[in-house]
């Protein structure tokens, strides 16, 4: 959870990214509309536990904040809207789609949540003029897609975010050119599952088409990134700019879930270990400075110690640095949840920590690989940044929070390198 106090707003922002980036939206709006003593909570529905906390934060913040207006929106929200309106400390609920309208904070009505799914199109904060501030002015993250148009076997996200919805392409454009003009450095493409963009746009532009106009436009943008990405929607322009575009950032985070095909079958994910496999090594190919991160789901229903074991391997086989583990928590709603052969809890608890053990081990090897090597930082602040491959650097010597500077590293430690002097200030 993330909190963004300004002027009597406060906002609670759980879950992804996209999620952060529209708590920026609201935020903005908010202070628009004059909003004053008022305690937004963006919730996420990805796991029971996630619900669990939004649910605990409502309640902490009523008892802190008895004369506030609590607002509940968000994945969560949009999903069971009575639940939340039923809690004794809410004041209002408000949908996913009206939480991004610059007048749903002055309305009055208690639950405010309309069917997603009949939802079409997506972005129109950003037609208004999108953000133009981010809380650490160095990082900016701006919205290309929404929605997801699959069914994998464990997820509630679509019925929170409904079908896949494409921005267009000008519109991303301009928010990039505006965020640019405002001073940040490097921007990152979020959305539930941007490796779907463009079908429903005209001409049916791909996520390569899309960022390559978009570096081509907006030539002043240092570094771009782009989000989570599905191990089989990558399109052959992606892949070029990955070969050939030293502003697109190498570094990849993998919608993989699993490493084993039958619990990935069941899971109703659409690749094998061996195509995320030859994704990881095909990439590393073409960018042999590419780092990978990766969602993995420890205790999947019917998986066994074999079938975990596939998982755990699958992180050496890949070559992942950075993992996202969360042990499978059950969803209503879910066909998942309805599977007979459900991993106990202690288990899949058990299964979770040795993965991040494993990360642990993936992540200190690539760190201390980077010893004695450049590396270009983006400084974020007091001192820290991140590499190209968003390894977190300290940086000690006189910085700024937005400075482009290439550094020697020196050393590992408390998990981030450590550099040792600068050596080039960038323009």
């Amino acid at each position: 959870m993330s909190a963004n106090t300004q002027s009597g707003l406060d906002i609670l922002t759980f879950g992804c990214r996209l999620n952060a980036y529209e708590s920026e939206v609201m935020r903005g709006h908010a202070e628009q509309a004059g909003i004053e003593n008022t305690i937004v909570v963006n919730t996420c529905a990805v796991t029971a536990e996630a619900e669990r906390q939004a649910r605990q934060a409502i309640r902490k913040a009523r008892r802190k904040n008895p004369d506030a207006q609590i607002i509940v929106t968000g994945c969560a929200a949009q999903i069971d809207p009575e639940g939340y309106a039923a809690m004794p400390e809410v004041n209002r609920v408000i949908g996913n789609e009206e939480k991004l309208r610059p007048d749903a904070f002055g309305g009055e009505a208690r639950v405010l949540v309309n069917d997603i799914m009949s939802v079409t199109e997506t972005a129109g904060h950003m037609v208004d003029g999108g953000i133009d501030d981010f809380a650490d002015r160095t990082r900016a993250f701006v919205q290309v897609q929404t929605g997801c148009d699959h069914r994998c076997t464990f997820c509630i996200i679509p019925f929170g975010r409904g079908n896949s919805r494409s921005v267009p392409i000008g519109e991303i454009v301009a928010q990039v050119r505006k965020l640019v003009g405002n001073g940040y450095r490097e921007v990152v493409l979020s959305g539930v599952d941007i490796t779907s963009f463009g079908p429903d746009l005209p001409g049916a532009p791909t996520l390569g088409q899309m960022i390559r106009r978009l570096l081509a436009l907006v030539p002043e943008l240092p570094r771009l990134r782009i989000s989570s990405i599905d191990c089989i929607e990558m399109d052959d322009d992606l892949f070029r700019l990955i070969a050939e575009e030293d502003r697109l950032m190498p570094h990849f985070h993998l919608s993989l879930q699993a490493g084993d095909n039958m619990i990935l079958k069941r899971m109703k994910r659409r690749h094998s270990r061996e195509e995320a496999i030859a994704l990881a090594n095909r990439i590393r190919t073409l960018r042999p400075d590419a780092v990978f991160g990766a969602d993995l789901i420890a205790g999947f229903p019917t998986e066994t110690e074999e079938m975990f074991r596939n998982t755990l391997d699958i992180v050496d086989e890949c070559g992942l640095t950075y993992l996202h583990v969360f042990p499978y928590s059950k969803r209503e709603g879910t066909p998942a949840a309805r599977i007979p052969n459900q991993v106990p809890k202690a288990e899949r608890k058990a299964r979770a920590a040795l993965l991040r053990e494993k990360g642990e081990e993936r992540l200190l090897a690539y760190l201390q690989s980077r010893i004695g090597k450049t590396e270009t930082v983006l400084i974020e602040k007091d001192g820290m940044g991140r590499t190209e491959g968003f390894a977190p650097v300290l940086v000690r010597g006189d910085t700024t929070p937005g400075d482009l500077v290439t550094v020697h590293i020196g050393g590992v430690e408390n998990g981030r390198l450590v550099a040792d002097r600068v050596m080039v200030y960038a323009a």
